[in-house]
């Protein structure tokens, strides 16, 4: 099977390359709101899903499509990627000195109509107490935009205020590898 990974971040193209893996990279639009009764894990898995599902109809049957949507949620509150700098000191003002959970949902969907398989990794991010200069300077410096929750854990505010991690680091950065390496033995 040739894997298609849909997705324009350049974390998960590392990631991917770092397996060992080839692949081809495939983008296209997708609406990213979900439904309101969906908490957390849910969210991801949907989220996922949705971005395959618009591309089912251009895969080969020798494909198999890779999706993935990575939130952070501060309690049941979806923290998505900031609009700007006063929304990103926001967000990482309300992070700062607590654990949130980060949820990266994936879809893994075969061309050769097969069911997809979808799932979510959780990990809890400890941050501690951030001073408004810290935060400052990274959203100035770093232009945290295009990441939920306003940080990259792989990012200068990742070096300096991650307390601790539970569970895996890759999906702090977008993609569990080890719940995707795992579940791609079936396909590749």
């Amino acid at each position: 099977m040739n894997l298609i990974l849909a997705s324009g971040s350049p974390r998960r193209r590392q990631l991917l390359t770092d397996l060992g893996l080839t692949y081809e990279i495939r983008l296209r639009e997708v609406d990213e709101s979900f439904p309101e009764h969906l908490r957390r894990a849910e969210i991801a898995e949907y989220l996922a899903r949705h971005k395959a599902e618009a591309y089912r109809a251009d895969l080969g049957a020798d494909e198999v499509l890779l999706t993935a949507d990575t939130i952070v949620c501060l309690g049941d509150d979806v923290l998505n990627k900031p609009a700007d700098a006063a929304e990103a000191r926001q967000m990482l003002t309300r992070l700062q000195g607590r654990a949130h959970q980060v949820y990266t949902g994936v879809c893994l969907l075969p061309g050769d109509g097969r069911a997809p398989v979808v799932f979510a990794d959780e990990t809890t991010v400890h941050f501690r107490t951030l001073s408004e200069e810290e935060i400052a300077f990274y959203v100035a410096n770093y232009r945290p935009f295009d990441k939920a929750g306003a940080y990259g854990a792989q990012d200068w505010l990742g070096l300096v205020g991650i307390d601790r991690l539970e569970g895996s680091y890759f999906n702090v950065m977008g993609l569990p590898t080890h719940r995707v390496w795992a579940e791609l033995q079936a396909f590749l």
